[in-house]
């Protein structure tokens, strides 16, 4: 049997104040009020099926992961999905359709709101062929040389699903270091919607082609004087 030693010396007697200072209080969720409590979570995805279907994946595919990454983090926590539906063509960004589907606060307080001034001044999308630039309510956008390539490509074949395949074979020639394949299609046109912004969906996805251009009331297209090169 083995013995503990016993330390003879008195015992130090820590003081209140310090057993507080040492274990402090677990800090408040921000924006919970008091009196109340937090019970959970609302996490809000913005992914239409086409785009989903373009990252090699499906809507119910998503749900379910995310679904086990919970039970899995969580073993107690229940879940519950529900799919967000919109007209066709809505416009904006998709996670703001889904949350004002799905009857947000915030962003319904957001949509009832009167437009202001500095509202009324959005411009929209003006693609400029000629100067080889998109503005964005008045802003230049960040293009690189191949996403406005791939964009004039699209708006000079204005309703046309374009596949894949011809806009690997327009844009991309046997001296370029980039090898392309459907999949480099995809990541352009996901880098182009991303500087798109607000404005995202004028570049369609059309499952199982390839994309399309979409003017809408506020996107307008300055064409060059003579025609396009690559418009044959």
């Amino acid at each position: 049997m083995s013995i503990a030693h016993l330390d003879s010396r008195p015992a130090t007697v820590t003081p209140i104040s310090r057993v507080e200072d040492a274990a402090p209080a677990a800090p408040r969720i921000r924006a919970v009020p008091e009196g109340t409590e937090a019970r959970g979570f609302v996490l809000y995805v913005g992914i239409d099926e086409d785009k989903a279907a373009a990252d090699g994946t499906d809507l119910g595919r998503i749900v379910e992961a995310l679904k086990a990454l919970a039970a899995q983090l969580a073993p107690s926590s229940e879940t519950y999905a529900a799919v967000a539906l919109a007209p066709r063509g809505a416009g904006g960004r998709d996670v703001d359709v889904v949350r004002l589907a799905l009857q947000d606060p915030t962003a319904l307080a957001k949509h009832r709101h009167v437009p202001d001034e500095q509202d009324r001044a959005r411009d929209g999308v003006v693609v400029d062929l000629s100067r080889k630039r998109v503005l964005l309510d008045n802003a230049t956008a960040n293009l690189t040389y191949k996403e406005f390539e791939l964009l004039q490509y699209l708006v000079l074949r204005e309703g046309r699903t374009i596949e894949r395949a011809e806009l690997i074979s327009a844009l991309w020639s046997a001296g370029d270091d980039e090898v392309p394949n459907e999949r480099t299609i995809d990541v352009h046109v996901r880098r182009l919607r991303s500087k798109l912004g607000d404005y995202e969906d004028i570049v369609r996805t059309v499952r199982g082609v390839g994309y399309r251009f979409d003017r809408h009331a506020d996107v307008s297209v300055r064409h060059t004087s003579t025609p396009s090169p690559d418009l044959f």
